[in-house]
């Protein structure tokens, strides 16, 4: 399964944290690199598919889905209980 890009912040706001501790100049480096990661998360979610389909058509679209996926099921059964795929038995 493909994987998108990693958006951990935990990591980013350790570094944050830990350097306001020791008053380093570096935290504005570490808040700079922690925004950029926010944004493309940001524009990483605003092109994923479906984000602009509301919950009532992603319920509509889900319940079609589960009932081809019974209908198919169904299906497959009634074919698997025909005597056309029964396998002989070898002696």
């Amino acid at each position: 399964m493909k994987r998108g890009p990693d958006y951990s912040l935990l990591t980013l706001v350790h570094n944050i944290i830990k350097r306001m501790d020791k008053d380093s100049a570096d935290v504005h480096q570490e808040l700079t690199k922690l925004k950029t990661k926010i944004q493309e998360a940001r524009d990483h979610i605003s092109t994923m598919p479906g984000i602009d389909t509301s919950p009532a058509a992603q319920q509509q679209q889900l319940s079609t889905l589960r009932e081809q996926v019974r209908t198919k099921n169904q299906l497959l059964k009634k074919y698997k209980s025909l005597c056309m795929f029964d396998v002989p038995k070898a002696s």
